[in-house]
């Protein structure tokens, strides 16, 4: 699909999920102003330490760092009240276990003053051992957050997982941003974590899971809502 991108939204992009006023930030995080929510999916902590464990390709050792980063920003930004991790916060449970001293307290930092919150994940289905509670899943209000989409769920259903990833041509150019996904009834959240690829929006697992109005939400800047049904597949 050929776009052109709107003027920058530096606070991001608005959206309703099941009556509820939420905000799509440019960073991939997720606001609910009202009750002081942030929610984050997919940080893969641990992801290069995990891949050079099992012997696959050496990834950029600097991404842990930076996903913590960029999570110690919007929480300076917004000063949430509640930290939510929608799951796969670790690559598995024995990154969680094998974090840096520096790194774990970077963690315990963030989950100071605030309440803090990890749905498991198919990558990290234990408790990981640091402050914070585990959770399988967690309803509050009429939102309802888990790691994996449930076809069968109801309206107001928040999750991660797929790491989706917006691609479309502009300018003459090919670009690939991670997006939320969202119809209105559910919303899934692209990947937080850095260099975590991506599954593409447009993708058929996609369909089971949103009705014909959904949109992508593009991060980074400027952000920019596009339909989904529009993207190339």
């Amino acid at each position: 699909m050929t776009a052109s991108l709107a003027e920058p939204a530096p606070a991001g992009l608005p959206l309703m999920l099941a009556g509820t006023a939420l905000t799509a930030c440019p960073s991939g995080a997720l606001w609910w102003a009202d009750a002081r929510l942030l929610a984050v999916a997919d940080l893969h902590l641990g992801r290069a330490e995990r891949t050079a464990r099992h012997g696959g390709a050496l990834l950029p050792p600097y991404a842990c760092a930076d996903t913590l980063l960029r999570l110690e920003a919007e929480v300076a930004r917004l000063a949430p009240a509640h930290l939510l991790c929608l799951g796969d916060s670790f690559d598995d449970g024995e990154a969680a276990r094998r974090l840096s001293p520096d790194l774990a307290a970077r963690i315990a930092r963030l989950a100071a003053g605030r309440q803090l919150t990890w749905i498991a994940g198919n990558h990290d289905p234990r408790p990981p051992g640091l402050p914070g509670e585990a959770r399988a899943e967690a309803r509050i209000g009429p939102l309802a957050f888990r790691h994996i989409a449930a076809p069968e769920a109801g309206a107001g259903e928040i999750s991660g997982h797929y790491h989706p990833k917006a691609r479309l041509a502009l300018r003459g150019q090919r670009i690939a941003r991670p997006c939320f996904l969202s119809d209105g009834m559910r919303l899934i959240l692209p990947a937080f974590g850095t260099y975590t690829g991506g599954l593409d929006a447009a993708a058929p697992a996609f369909d089971p899971l949103f009705g014909g109005q959904a949109q992508a939400l593009l991060t980074g800047q400027p952000m920019v809502a596009l339909p989904r049904s529009g993207l190339a597949r």
